[in-house]
């Protein structure tokens, strides 16, 4: 449940004037649509709160579709006036287009991958027999048929036991919410009705029998805006009808979980549910499915740590839990009494956090040492078998495969190192290239290193810089600073199209690792929550003033980015230190922390914020640095392009919506002030690649534009002002 609020899919960048004589007077006027102000006032233990823009929280009603086509035709009219986003849409493009394939994995009587051509909107499933040629792989399921714009994406699948019925789920325009459709994998019918209503859920296979998955009940009024906060788990038997679905955990007024799933183990013998109310932390039970009408039995009845299982041998079961360990261990216990009392060391833990994973009958423990990958290979005593040897310095990923496998896939990137995938034999250790991705960019032009820098309260933070060998550090480098701090979300290297095309370009690509993520465990997570979420702030405006100090960038240069928590990351660092950066694009962030856990699942992000309506002193301290209520008068802020979709329904788009009329009526000078509202998207996940590639172009566009740059940074050595 870590990653409900991640996904940070959009790239920002964000830039601010220091004073009016270092102002640039750009050609391009902005004719801003009116919004309407409404005397809405909240109290919060005896503090009144205006809120005039709340009507714009209505997503239903006419008034805010006209504002939101209205502040929509002046963006890109502006945007339209770039004369090089045609150039950057065409780079981009070109770049985009190579074959990207996913590691293969076996089903039944198939192997499949996932496969796209290059600029397909949604990626393909391909199969072949087991055994034979894989160039003789077909076509299995092909969302890119399901519309012809792309914006019906898979959002999950997960096959039966013996491989013949296939679950899988749709997302429309985006959304969180998600229709199951189970296809017959042998004539690729779809074989039942559809299951609808369906979100924040996986899909587990009980034999061939039918699943196990989750939701909440439908909203009363807006599906993409109304609190959702009682999960449940259903069973669906195959051949009966989603009304008669039986609920097998949650829907207990006196109890709410917000968050609920269920997954069967491999050998079909237990049901273990997780349940939590907040996205960290969860309760954890089990059921005996070998035993009819067996109970439910409570392995954790509270929700102080993160506890899962990984595996089971009879009876033994193996959990990954933080509880008294913050990095992580993994422990074992017997199913028959599995209370934390019971439970012993299996693999201890260390000064590293551990990410582990199993495949052909044993484990493979990948930890973060500073943000980068280490992989060790145990067996099932607990003996090391090999620190497994990695291609490089980055994040290995996917070391995962059934018990009967004797070979498994992971995959290998960094910041200048396009994804390849490798083929690891379980039992030797060694490791071959199996898909090397050909794509038009040389890693050997360019370098990525780590520096630490030390924020304010002394705490020393890491950071990668990533730019094109021999750049001179002169201050003047168009510099994008990207981050996000928070839920437990680490931040790894991994190769971007997009940032490959910024640094093209002589760009700088920076990614600090800041307090509230998960890179140095739950005490560097909790170090950035709720009372201490200013650290997270403080940690990016030193790694900006780290960069600047370094002569990699100056403010005339500087673009901060950041999606969702990161969101709120770059709106809250651009009104407290709007002199810092040149541009601003916080994209489907949360920005009004008083009514944040009022809309869809938002009440269970209150582990990392809490609430306005905690007390006095929480409320006080979100308003200190909630974006929306701390837009200024008489300020000149970074020029700043807001992005969000129509159709998020994780961090609603009012947020948005908001932050963007807040700004636009109290901007001093001339800083466009600008929101994109792309539609039929949502917070990110499944957007279609055509309008992924306008997203980027649109950013690096109106960033560099900002910074100064009247033809693309990469056809001259100096900037021309306007």
């Amino acid at each position: 449940m870590k990653n409900i609020l991640l996904i940070a899919i959009v790239t920002l960048a964000f830039s601010a004037c220091k004073d009016d004589s270092k102002e640039q007077k750009r050609d391009i006027v902005v004719n801003y649509p009116e919004t309407k102000k409404v005397d809405t006032i909240t109290d919060y233990f005896g503090t009144q709160v205006k809120d005039p823009y709340r009507w714009l929280e209505d997503d239903k009603s006419t008034e805010t579709e006209n504002w939101v086509k209205a502040q929509n035709e002046a963006t890109f009219g502006y945007l339209d006036n770039i004369p090089y986003r045609k150039e950057l849409k065409e780079r981009l493009s070109k770049l985009w287009n190579y074959e990207k394939v996913g590691a293969p994995f076996k089903e039944g009587d198939y192997t499949y991958f996932y496969k796209n051509n290059g600029l397909q909107n949604q990626y393909v499933i391909y199969r072949y027999k087991t055994g034979e040629n894989p160039k003789t792989a077909e076509v299995f399921l092909d969302p890119n048929t399901f519309t012809e714009d792309g914006t019906i994406s898979l959002g999950g699948a997960s096959f039966s036991k013996d491989g013949k019925t296939l679950a899988y789920a749709i997302s429309e325009g985006g959304s969180d919410w998600r229709k199951v459709l189970v296809m017959n994998t042998e004539t690729k019918d779809i074989v039942e009705d559809t299951l609808v209503d369906i979100k924040f859920s996986g899909m587990s296979w009980y034999k061939n029998e039918g699943f196990y998955y989750s939701s909440y009940d439908k909203p009363k009024g807006s599906e993409l805006s109304a609190k959702t906060d009682q999960h449940k788990l259903y069973y669906h038997k195959l051949g009966t009808l989603q009304k008669d679905d039986a609920v097998i955990f949650g829907g207990t007024p006196a109890e709410k979980h917000r968050y609920v799933g269920g997954n069967v183990s491999e050998d079909d013998n237990y049901l273990v549910i997780t349940a939590s109310v907040s996205t960290s932390g969860n309760k954890l039970f089990m059921k005996d499915l070998s035993k009819p009408n067996s109970p439910l039995i409570t392995v954790l009845d509270h929700a102080d740590s993160d506890t899962f299982p990984i595996d089971n041998v009879g009876s033994k079961l193996f959990l990954v839990t933080n509880l008294n360990a913050p990095n992580k261990k993994i422990v074992t216990v017997d199913a028959s009494n599995p209370s934390p009392e019971n439970w012993v060391d299996f693999i201890p833990e260390t000064k590293n956090v551990l990410s582990p994973s199993t495949g052909g009958g044993y484990f493979f423990a990948e930890y973060m040492v500073d943000a980068v990958s280490k992989v060790m290979q145990y067996d099932y005593n607990g003996i090391l078998v090999r620190d497994i040897e990695l291609p490089g310095v980055g994040s290995a990923g996917g070391f995962g495969a059934k018990k009967e496998n004797t070979e498994l896939y992971y995959s290998f990137t960094n910041y200048v190192t396009p994804g390849n995938i490798y083929k690891y034999d379980i039992k030797t250790g060694t490791s071959e290239v199996f898909v090397k991705p050909d794509i038009d960019f040389n890693p050997e032009d360019y370098e990525s290193n780590q520096v630490f820098f030390t924020s304010k309260d002394g705490t020393k933070v890491p950071m990668i810089i990533t730019h094109k060998k021999g750049l001179e550090l002169n201050g003047k480098n168009p510099t994008i600073l990207y981050g996000y701090g928070g839920f437990n979300i680490s931040l790894t290297p991994s190769f971007s199209i997009a940032n490959a095309v910024w640094m093209e370009q002589g760009g700088i690509y920076a990614v600090p690792n800041l307090r509230g993520g998960g890179e140095y465990g739950k005490a560097w997570h909790d170090a950035g929550t709720q009372l201490k979420k200013q650290n997270v702030f403080d940690d990016f405006i030193a790694a900006a003033e780290y960069l600047i100090a370094e002569k990699y960038t100056s403010s005339d240069y500087l673009a901060i980015r950041g999606g969702s928590n990161g969101g709120l990351l770059v709106g809250a660092t651009m009104t407290q230190r709007p002199d810092l950066m040149k541009v601003a694009l916080p994209a489907v962030g949360v920005l009004d922390m008083l009514r944040y856990h009022t809309f869809t699942a938002g009440a269970g992000w209150a582990y990392d914020y809490g609430t306005a309506d905690d007390n006095k002193e929480m409320f006080d301290y979100l308003k200190g640095y909630s974006p929306v209520h701390n837009v200024k008068e008489s300020v000149q802020y970074p020029a700043t392009m807001v992005t969000t979709g129509d159709h998020d329904d994780r961090v609603v788009p009012a947020h948005s919506f908001k932050f963007a009329a807040e700004l636009q009526a109290k901007q001093t000078g001339n800083n466009p002030t600008l929101i994109r509202v792309e539609t039929d998207a949502g917070h990110g996940a499944g957007t279609p690649v055509t309008k992924t590639i306008e997203q980027y172009a649109d950013i690096f566009g109106f960033t560099l534009y900002n910074m100064g740059f009247d033809v693309l940074p990469s056809q001259t050595k100096e900037r021309v002002k306007g």
